[in-house]
C-alpha cells in the first residue's frame, strides 16, 4: 500500500482567539485545560488539529479532508425478526480508494464501459438487475456476444480498480442465537468495518483530516438511525474498543441512487459476492475470487 509521505498535525491558527491570541475553550478542552503542565500527547494535538479544522472552517478556511474516500453497501437486511432461511446473512462493505486514482483512473474506466454498452453514462450498475437482466440489463438476454463481453469488461474493472475493502459478514441466526440482547447486525457490523479502516488510515497517516463515507441513502428514518449509531462509534461512545476514532473526523455521507455514484456501484458490486462466500464456501464464486485480493480486512460474526 502506497505512502502519503506527510508526517504529523499541523495546527492552525482557527484554534486560538482571533482577537487576543489565546487557545479557544474548545481547544483547552481537549490539552486538558490551559494549565495542563505537560506536553500535550500525539492524540491530544490529533484533536486539536481537529478543532483548529473546525473553527478555521467558519472563518473560510478549508478542512484538511483525506486523501482517501469510502464507499459503502450492504447485502441482505439486518432484521432479525423475520429472517430469510435462504438468505440468513447480512454483510456490510467498506471500500477504500485513495482519491487521485478514484478521479484519474477508476471514474473514467466506469463511464467508458458504459458508453461502450449503452452509447451514454445514465445507467446505474446495480448487482442485483444485473443478476435477473432487468431493466437496461435487459440486453444481456438477447445478444450473447454482447452478455461475454459485458461480463468480461464488468470483471475487469472491479479487478483492476485500485481499492481496499473491509468486509463484515453476520450470521444472524448465530447472532440471534447467541446474544439475549439481540445485538443489531448493522452495528456489528459497522463496528467493525470503521475499525479496520482506522488501522488503514493510521498507517497512511491521515489523523486529524476529514474522511468521508458515502452511503445509499435509504430512507429518512434509515438514514438518521445510521447516520446516530455513525456518529457514536465516531466518538467513541459505543463501548469499549482497542481504536481512539477521535483521532479522525469521520463523516457519513447519503446520496440517493440516482447519484449515479461510481463508488457506490462498485461497492454493491463486491457486496454479495463477499456474502455468498460466507453462505455457500463450495459454491463457485468468480467474483468473490476477484475482490479476495483487495480485501485487506474481514470478518465472519458472531
Amino acid at each position: 500500500m502506497r505512502h502519503s509521505g506527510r508526517h504529523g498535525v499541523g495546527v492552525g491558527v482557527g484554534a486560538t482567539d482571533r482577537a487576543t491570541g489565546f487557545i479557544s475553550r474548545r481547544a483547552q478542552g481537549c490539552l486538558g485545560g490551559p494549565s495542563a503542565g505537560s506536553y500535550p500527547d500525539r492524540q491530544s494535538l490529533v484533536r486539536l488539529a481537529i478543532v483548529a479544522r473546525d473553527e478555521g472552517t467558519a472563518g473560510g478556511v478549508l478542512p484538511d479532508f483525506s486523501e482517501f474516500v469510502v464507499y459503502a453497501d450492504e447485502s441482505g437486511d439486518h432484521g432479525l425478526v423475520a429472517i430469510d432461511p435462504q438468505y440468513p446473512v447480512f454483510a456490510l462493505v467498506f471500500c477504500a480508494v485513495r482519491k487521485a486514482d478514484y478521479i484519474a483512473g477508476v471514474v473514467p474506466a466506469v463511464q467508458r464501459f458504459k458508453f461502450g454498452v449503452w452509447g451514454h453514462d445514465a445507467v446505474v450498475l446495480h448487482e442485483h438487475d444485473i443478476r435477473k437482466s432487468k431493466g437496461p440489463f435487459a440486453i444481456l438476454l438477447t445478444d450473447r456476444a454482447l452478455r461475454e463481453r459485458f461480463y468480461r469488461d464488468l470483471n475487469g474493472l472491479v479487478e483492476s480498480a485500485p481499492m481496499t475493502i473491509f468486509a463484515a459478514v453476520i450470521d444472524k441466526l448465530s447472532l440471534r442465537t447467541r446474544y439475549a440482547d439481540t445485538r443489531n447486525p448493522y452495528r456489528v457490523a459497522l463496528h467493525f468495518c470503521m475499525e479496520r479502516l482506522h488501522t488503514m488510515l493510521s498507517e497512511e497517516k491521515q489523523h486529524g483530516r476529514t474522511v468521508h463515507v458515502i452511503f445509499e441513502s435509504r430512507g429518512r428514518k434509515e438514514d438518521r438511525e445510521l447516520e446516530l449509531e455513525f456518529r457514536r462509534i465516531a466518538a467513541n461512545e459505543s463501548g469499549p474498543g482497542r481504536q481512539d476514532f477521535g483521532l479522525f473526523d469521520f463523516q457519513p455521507v447519503f446520496v440517493p441512487k440516482a447519484a449515479n455514484s461510481v463508488g457506490l456501484q462498485l461497492a454493491d458490486l463486491t457486496a454479495r459476492p463477499i456474502a455468498l462466500s460466507h453462505l455457500r464456501p463450495d459454491q463457485p464464486n468468480r467474483a468473490f475470487e476477484i475482490v479476495r485480493p483487495k480485501i485487506g480486512g474481514m470478518a465472519r460474526l458472531p
